[in-house]
């Protein structure tokens, strides 16, 4: 089955990745800005890793067949330097015309704090203004339910703000079915150790549907398996579930949502 992984962080990957996603099914991906693994230190800084992400990756996924899109922001864990988080996003709408660029994400919360909800407020008037889709990071753990509220209030709170144009990532059992009830899509992440593992997922998606509902592997710096998505379909298909809703999960929802991006440009394999 194809499917696309709407958030993995392929910097964090090894070209070698790229090959097995496709051998898996992998068809497209979307990858949202995110932290270093250490705080950077300048707007160059970011000028750089924006380049990486709208020039580099798009080149390496297309060896393997894969169409690569992403996403640009300040991440929350570096939102508590205000005066730098203002810079980047000043420079951000250099980069928005690019073929390859979706939106503003993921931003969000990450300890709940003044600084970070000043500058994820900055952030939606940026994608307010240039008229973007957002990807919402919420935080781990302890802090998802109170963040996830704040974030959400935030987000309604502002009347120029399309529920239908915001995907909400990281949702779990105590956070999916309020992302969808207030409007909003909703991304789960499959983690092997935290956030979701595909039966958690699976019991998700047979509590809450399969309407405006995602699932994703991250990919990221710590553990994390960027095949998480294969893993999902399988544990579906082991409960009886349809290959349709299988499909509308992994492949048709993503398509669906990043198409209201004026650059997602995705060409279904033949």
């Amino acid at each position: 089955m194809y499917y696309f992984d709407p958030h993995i962080h392929m910097v964090s990957r090894t070209t070698d990745d790229y090959e097995t996603l496709a051998k898996m099914g992998c068809v497209g991906m979307s990858e949202p800005a995110f932290w270093a693994g250490f705080d950077r230190g300048s707007v160059e800084s970011f000028r750089d890793y924006f380049r990486q992400l709208t020039e580099f990756e798009p080149s390496r996924a297309a060896q393997y067949g894969i169409q690569h899109y992403t996403w640009l922001c300040i991440n929350a864990k570096e939102a508590e330097n205000v005066e730098l988080s203002r810079e980047v996003i000043k420079m951000i709408p250099e980069f928005l015309d690019k073929p390859n660029v979706l939106g503003i994400g993921e931003i969000g919360l990450n300890k709940n704090t003044k600084n970070e909800s000043t500058i994820f407020l900055e952030h939606m008037e940026l994608a307010i203004q240039y008229n973007q889709q957002i990807l919402i990071h919420t935080p781990h753990l302890e802090d998802k339910y109170q963040g996830t509220r704040m974030i959400l209030d935030m987000l309604t709170g502002d009347s120029r703000i399309d529920t239908t144009r915001v995907l909400v990532d990281h949702v779990e059992e105590h956070t999916a079915k309020e992302v969808l009830d207030r409007g909003f899509w909703a991304g789960m992440t499959l983690y092997p150790v935290t956030k979701c593992t595909p039966q958690r997922a699976a019991d998700i998606i047979e509590l809450c549907g399969a309407e405006r509902l995602l699932v994703n592997s991250a990919g990221d710096w710590g553990p994390s398996k960027p095949t998480a998505v294969p893993d999902l379909i399988l544990e579906l298909r082991r409960r009886g579930h349809s290959e349709a809703l299988i499909r509308k999960v992994v492949y048709d929802n993503p398509i669906e949502f990043f198409s209201q991006s004026q650059n997602f440009s995705f060409t279904p394999p033949q």
